[in-house]
């Protein structure tokens, strides 16, 4: 659907207290500066404009990079938002999400035990949202399975399921570059970030796409379960031609 703001996202499911909606890759949750570009939240005001003049509010449970697309979860009252703050602390909400990695894991399923840490904190970094794994970090824990292996047209791939038990910032990403297979696209940590900062200097070109294969980091939240409800969504388009190289059905 487009709201007033022209701000493009599909309705998944709506509750009395709860709205889902598959957010598309490149579009921001909230603003993030004065004069930016429309965001979901923007979209999500309109939308629920009759809620908003009836004392309703909306809080984004669950916040999405901008690269990342996928199911994003709402909370339409502050006696909602208390509830869902409420199962994310007893971890209690189930989140699914699908990656497409480069290189064939050598294993079908693990888990990730790995402490998360902003990495200008332990060692020098250029960019200040990057993050690493380092024993002083919080605790981060992420459950892998793969399912299927191919080789996509740059080289071999696969498509990973991963369930973050723990909530840390770029968590999955991380933790995939941290067993030697990162996602496709991941400008911070795929191939180091020297490719975050040639993007944002100079945007995407021929010598990224060589090196990353796809102009967005592959990382996809196909479903999340909160409150006894269950929201899905399939995988995106900028998927298919992975999925078809690893023998799966988009």
């Amino acid at each position: 659907m487009r709201t007033n703001d022209q701000v493009e996202f599909e309705l998944l499911g709506e509750t009395d207290d709860f709205l889902a909606v598959n957010k598309p890759a490149g579009l921001l949750v909230h603003p993030s500066k004065p004069g930016g570009p429309p965001t979901l939240w923007d979209g999500l005001r309109g939308l629920l404009g009759y809620e908003l003049a009836n004392g309703g509010q909306v809080s984004i449970i669950n916040r999405l990079d901008r690269e990342t697309s996928g199911v994003v979860v709402i909370a339409k009252t502050a006696a909602a938002a208390r509830m869902a703050g409420l199962e994310m602390e007893a971890r209690r909400v189930r989140k699914i999400y699908l990656a497409i990695v480069m290189g064939w894991p050598d294993w079908e399923e693990r888990s990730v035990d790995a402490p998360i840490v902003r990495k200008g904190e332990c060692q020098p970094s250029k960019v200040y949202l990057e993050r690493m794994v380092d024993p002083g970090g919080a605790p981060a824990f992420t459950s892998l399975r793969v399912l299927g292996r191919g080789q996509c047209p740059r080289g071999r791939c696969a498509v990973i399921e991963a369930q973050p038990r723990t909530g840390r910032t770029h968590q999955i990403r991380v933790h995939l570059a941290h067993v030697g297979f990162p996602v496709v696209g991941d400008k911070l940590y795929a191939k180091g970030s020297d490719h975050y900062l040639a993007f944002v200097a100079a945007g995407w070109n021929h010598a990224l796409e060589d090196a990353l294969w796809l102009p967005r980091h592959a990382l996809h939240c196909s479903e999340m379960q909160l409150c006894g409800q269950v929201w899905k969504s399939p995988a995106p388009g900028d998927f298919g031609p992975f999925f078809e190289g690893c023998g799966l059905a988009p």
